[in-house]
């Protein structure tokens, strides 16, 4: 077969996915906008947008500005394999970002599959849950942010999204054409080890951690600082590992230009001492030494998109205290193979916290919970082949 990859990043959710086709002799090609790491076999085609925004386009709809200015881009470069005699019999699309938008009109008759993350809502989920209710003109600015995912969908012939909760994130019309299929999780790789943590601890009682792609609200990044700050208060042995970086991936930064992380270590002083370890953007090995030397390992989120860090931590059979939010119910229950708090409730985090250090038997069972449960559900060796399989079952059905 020979498959088109269309992301904005390279290789984005489909890193896997590639690999397990060019293992079998399958011809791959890949259109992406930035290089975020490699796959021998594979040289992705970037695609440059040539403007972001106009300033002066009406607000609601400069996110589908910005979405039609890289569909262009990615279609030039589409064309460009057209010419060359590329013609691909399924192209993965990932919708959202705009890439996607026009490669029916490239590659007509030609089968897609779009793999859709999130349907923006203005009530009852991310946009409400960190500030209360909206101004109308952030809730008329949301509902037309759909337009763009709306396009996308009217134009594939099969569509995936990662969880339940995300699917039932769309209109009720609109579920029944996203089948529910996770990226999968490599329980090869992410298992119970006991490797040295990517981090000097001398030789503290325990470990807590918390790893986040960007230190935002969104993945409760101030609940837990002050959680945290009051479990090394309490339990003068333990030291804490951080890992990501200082930015705001999801949601907004804050008004005043400051990063969440020096609020919270003006307001947590405790933060910047020296049991307290800030390790940055981890590679895959140390990040996984991380979760494999955790006595507890804090995993908060809004309700919003669920992160592959906490089935990765499940994986590693990492003790885990977690928000009780929606997206985490999806792979997780309280007392079976986690335990959960209430996302605001920096106290209940701490104690919870404290209850896992104290108590390791009770730690190691959650923990073996934990990992049974990503085995049996989230697994990439289960999950893959059904990726594939679907592949090649997919036939064209737009135009």
């Amino acid at each position: 077969m020979r498959i088109l990859f269309v992301h904005k990043h390279f290789p984005g959710h489909y890193g896997h996915l590639v690999r397990a086709l060019l293992s079998r002799g399958d011809e791959v090609a890949f259109v992406a906008e930035r290089i975020d790491g490699e796959i021998a076999g594979v040289e992705p085609l970037c695609y440059l947008p040539h403007r972001a925004a106009a300033p002066g386009t009406h607000p609601y709809v400069q996110g589908i500005e910005a979405a039609v200015v890289a569909g262009q881009a990615a279609y030039r470069v589409m064309q460009g394999l057209a010419r060359s005699g590329f013609r691909p019999d399924v192209v993965c699309a990932h919708a959202g970002f705009g890439p996607g938008l026009y490669v029916k009109d490239v590659f007509p008759g030609t089968a897609v599959l779009g793999h859709f993350e999130w349907f923006y809502r203005a009530e009852a989920a991310d946009a409400d849950f960190l500030d209360g209710p909206l101004t109308d003109d952030d809730r008329l600015r949301i509902r037309t942010r759909n337009a763009e995912l709306l396009v996308e969908l009217a134009g594939v012939d099969a569509a995936t999204t990662p969880t339940r909760f995300q699917q039932a994130q769309f209109p009720d019309f609109l579920r029944s054409r996203l089948r529910v299929l996770h990226e999968g999780i490599d329980t090869d790789f992410y298992t119970p080890g006991a490797d040295r943590p990517p981090a000097d601890i001398g030789d503290a009682d325990a470990v807590v951690t918390y790893a986040t792609r960007g230190m935002e609200p969104y993945r409760g990044f101030p609940q837990a600082m002050a959680a945290f700050a009051e479990v090394l208060r309490s339990r003068p042995r333990v030291h804490l590992i951080v890992a990501g970086t200082d930015t705001v991936t999801y949601g907004r930064p804050r008004a005043d230009g400051r990063s969440f992380r020096e609020v919270a270590m003006e307001q947590n002083p405790i933060l910047g001492g020296d049991r307290v370890h800030w390790v940055g953007h981890l590679d895959a090995a140390r990040y996984r030494a991380l979760l494999r030397c955790s006595a507890a390992h804090v995993y908060l989120t809004v309700p919003f998109v669920l992160s592959w860090s906490l089935l990765e931590a499940m994986a590693c059979a990492a003790p885990i205290v977690a928000s009780a939010t929606a997206p985490v119910h999806d792979v997780m229950t309280d007392t079976g193979d986690g335990l959960l708090v209430n996302f605001f409730d920096a106290g209940a985090l701490a104690e919870k916290v404290c209850d896992l250090v104290d108590n390791p038997r009770v730690a190691r069972a959650l923990g073996a919970a934990a990992r049974l449960r990503v085995e049996e559900t989230y697994a990439l060796k289960r999950l893959l082949p059904q990726h594939l399989d679907l592949l090649s079952k997919i036939k064209p059905i737009n135009g």
